[in-house]
């Protein structure tokens, strides 16, 4: 598991670089990336469903993060994102919080008055970073989940890039 940003939630569709865009009849394009968005949706959705909290999963309770889960065809057509976004269930967007965690410990803030060294009131040398690595080593308020949607669309890679070449192929026609 990684929590670092990264692109393994990305999947390219070789054979047809070559193209530009204007060539492509748009209809068919949005058709198919409807229908891969959809998949995709369906598919993470389903992981989290069954996951139940095993495998890395976060626990389901409300259903408020597998509803938060949809997905949007770009303008040009030529892109689908697939994601959990903020509903009107959800106080704070918190499919952040389950992808990357929340360690315990406040942050550090200001000393109080009179507590540092000097008219500026300043940390005496390494002090802010023994405390930033202190709570960086200290456990986590909310573990790290796993990334549903990334396994979602590993899960129907073949399908997906099925689905695509047919509808290129199909919109040059």
């Amino acid at each position: 598991m990684s929590n670092t940003a990264s692109i393994d939630g990305y999947l390219h569709v070789e054979g047809f670089n070559n193209f530009e865009r204007d060539a492509f009849d748009k209809k068919q394009i949005r058709a198919g990336m409807r229908k891969v968005g959809l998949l995709v949706t369906q598919r993470a959705q389903m992981n989290l469903v069954l996951g139940k909290g095993q495998a890395g999963y976060p626990v389901n309770r409300t259903g408020a993060t597998v509803e938060s889960v949809s997905y949007k065809v770009s303008r040009s057509g030529f892109l689908v994102r697939i994601s959990p976004t903020k509903t009107s269930a959800m106080e704070d967007f918190y499919p952040v919080y389950l992808h990357y965690g929340v360690k315990k410990g406040r942050r550090l803030g200001k000393l109080a008055p009179g507590m540092g060294k000097g008219k500026s009131n300043r940390r005496a040398r390494g002090d802010r970073a023994a405390a930033l690595a202190e709570r960086a080593a200290g456990e986590w308020r909310i573990k790290p989940r796993d990334n549903y949607m990334a396994d979602a669309l590993q899960d129907s890679a073949s399908q997906v890039q099925s689905i695509l070449s047919s509808a290129f192929a199909k919109a040059l026609g």
